[in-house]
């Protein structure tokens, strides 16, 4: 990873959390602790957070300008632009959830759409996205568990150390995962530092992981890597999608569904 764009995952990692451990960052950025001792130095030297023993936390610094997430693009402006792909994926979606599940629902729009799709249904729904609440507060059907964490508003979800301390506890029958894009090579990406570590807590909530995309993700770009091909169990995306990418999933084992 580049230099700016760790150091950029890093930072925001401590203002939404409030502080962050070296090992923790250096599972986020995928360096070296030492790297990350050295980034957090060079943060605090520039007086964008407080460098402590183990680690750094959040500093009050009125001169300092908020570095911008990547492609970090608000929920309503992604939400208005929802293609009739989206719609048909999370019905396709939707249809993989059996009653009595115990759902993992991730952030964003996609998935958003898969929340509305299982109204009415005897199923449980763990989440971070606020958006999905919205989409389930009124059903009595589904039961609904919300995940604690920092609120990032621009994204309508929560993060952070109490959102993926949770995951770590809860299991689940399905979970369904979000992305920025996905390389070439199957790689799932996000672009969002704080968002990563809860995609990745995500994956070890349930057996089978399913990878919702429309044909824009494939394929695509992010700053970090969630997971690879091979840790998703099946894919629901459009027939247009990039097919030597999605060979690639079935190479790997991943069931490949077209909408």
């Amino acid at each position: 990873m580049l230099t700016d764009s760790r150091r950029s995952a890093i930072l925001h990692r401590v203002r939404e959390a409030g502080s962050a451990s070296v090992a923790d960052l250096a599972r986020l950025v995928d360096a070296s602790e030492s790297t990350i001792r050295r980034d957090l130095n060079t943060l605090h030297g520039q007086g964008l957070l407080r460098r402590v023993r183990g680690g750094g936390t959040g500093v009050e610094h009125p001169g300092a300008e908020a570095i911008p997430e990547p492609d970090a693009v608000p929920f309503a402006e992604v939400a208005a632009h929802s293609s009739s792909t989206k719609q048909r994926i999370a019905v396709r979606a939707a249809q993989l959830v059996g009653d009595g599940d115990v759902v993992v629902l991730d952030i964003g729009t996609t998935t958003a759409l898969i929340a509305r799709e299982l109204r009415g249904r005897p199923v449980t729904v763990i989440t971070a996205s606020v958006a999905v609440l919205d989409e389930l507060r009124g059903d009595p059907a589904t039961e609904l568990i919300l995940l604690g964490g920092v609120l990032r508003r621009s994204y309508h979800s929560l993060v952070g150390t109490l959102t993926e301390e949770a995951l770590h506890r809860l299991r689940a029958t399905i979970c369904f995962l979000g992305t920025s894009g996905v390389q070439p090579d199957g790689t799932v990406m996000d672009t969002t530092g704080t968002e990563v570590p809860v995609k990745r807590a995500i994956l070890g909530t349930a057996p089978h992981v399913v990878l919702v995309a429309d044909e824009t993700k494939f394929p695509g770009t992010g700053v970090l890597p969630v997971c690879a091909a091979a840790a998703v169990s099946t894919v629901v995306t459009a027939a247009s999608s990039h097919q030597p990418t999605l060979d690639v999933f079935r190479r790997a084992g991943s069931d490949v569904i077209t909408v």
